[in-house]
């Protein structure tokens, strides 16, 4: 009787334990494309992350891509304790740049993505010091410009990363570039910014398949199906970054189409890659080898394309369909808690993935995705 009553017990806490487990891993958001639903969406995702406590330096990469999308979801959320949050971290930050201990990382473009977030509060609060360490910054840059090829190596030394020799950079560094020279006026902004992104593509960027190698090493490996090797998230930071860009350009900017011919040619190539699902893989032309949905290249991919229907760069007949699948796809990755779930950790090529996965930078990309669709809706386009 008492072996019987144990392993009725025993079957009892299993059998909980594995609903409770099923319920955590099911999405418990409505996937309706309106505005309520989605804020709903975007409110239980951004309150997790405030939630949970930032590992990595506040002033990294990984948070100032978080940030990027937290602001955005600020400026929709009809609560200013958004903004306030940001503007915490950047007084935390001095408004500056994240400084490495090897005085050769200054130029890494990494280390001032944070300053796309501090050129918005600066928009919002028009306080000049908020802005004024990352003048002087970028100014100084000009002034000495990093040299050298762009061959990735020696990257312990940072001696390759001293220019945008890897495709994430073109998310980090030309993005608070053209911002800067949006809200100072100043076109010698835009001049290193445009000479330093064509350089990264001219080197990156194959023509043939309208996508970027994520740096030099991948310009001869090959997936296991014989493709070769272009990183969702890689590809991702660079759509994303081509709308922030265009975005902040000036309508009559003499290099203005070089931008918008290349993110429209990658915006074929990516509509054409999206799973019948409605979600990208860790691999571009290899999804069966990475079968798993990864959000974060996939929340880059639905904003940048949901910016480009809004702003008249993409049809929307053609391009309205895979936002609304891209968007639905990317609900099935919340957890009930908010958490958004298969991110691909840090890295540079495609790597598995799983529910459990998440990052700070792939809440940021999930945070621009959906409020750039509301804008959609506001617009009466969707």
């Amino acid at each position: 009787m008492r072996t019987n009553k144990f392993f009725l017990t025993a079957v009892l806490l299993f059998c909980s334990c594995s609903v409770f487990s099923q319920e955590h891993t099911m999405a418990s958001f409505k996937s309706d494309i309106n505005k309520s639903d989605i804020k709903t969406i975007l409110k239980a995702v951004a309150d997790w992350q405030i939630r949970t406590p930032l590992a990595h330096d506040l002033a990294d990469w990984t948070n100032g891509a978080l940030y990027s999308g937290m602001v955005e979801w600020a400026g929709i959320a009809d609560d200013n304790s958004y903004y306030e949050w940001l503007k915490d971290i950047s007084e935390k930050n001095v408004w500056s740049y994240m400084v490495r201990k090897n005085p050769l990382g200054k130029y890494h473009a990494d280390d001032y993505c944070v300053a796309q977030t501090y050129i918005e509060l600066y928009r919002k609060y028009k306080e000049k010091n908020m802005i004024k360490p990352m003048e002087e910054y970028l100014d100084q840059i000009i002034k000495n410009p990093a040299t050298g090829n762009l061959k990735f190596e020696n990257t312990k030394d940072y001696w390759s990363t001293q220019r945008w020799s890897w495709c994430d950079a073109l998310f980090m560094g030309p993005t608070v570039w053209a911002k800067m020279a949006n809200v100072t006026g100043r076109k010698k902004y835009l001049d290193f910014m445009y000479k330093e992104y064509k350089a990264t593509t001219d080197y990156l960027y194959d023509k043939d398949e309208d996508l970027y190698f994520r740096d030099s090493n991948y310009f001869t490996m090959k997936e296991a199906n014989g493709a070769k090797v272009f990183w969702g998230r890689g590809n991702g930071w660079v759509f994303a970054g081509l709308a922030i860009i265009i975005r902040e350009l000036p309508s009559k900017y003499e290099h203005k189409d070089y931008f918008v011919n290349i993110y429209k040619e990658m915006a074929v190539k990516l509509h054409a890659l999206q799973s019948v699902d409605g979600f990208w893989h860790a691999s571009l032309l290899d999804p069966d080898s990475y079968p798993n949905p990864e959000m974060s290249a996939t929340a880059f991919f639905v904003y940048g394309m949901a910016w480009g229907v809004n702003n008249g760069y993409l049809d929307k007949a053609t391009y309205l369909p895979a936002i609304v699948k891209g968007w639905k796809s990317m609900v099935t990755s919340v957890w009930p808690d908010g958490k958004v779930g298969f991110i691909q950790p840090i890295g540079a090529d495609p790597k598995s993935v799983t529910k459990e996965m998440t990052e700070v930078y792939g809440v940021g990309g999930f945070l621009m995705a959906g409020t750039e669709i509301t804008r959609l809706i506001d617009k009466g386009i969707l």
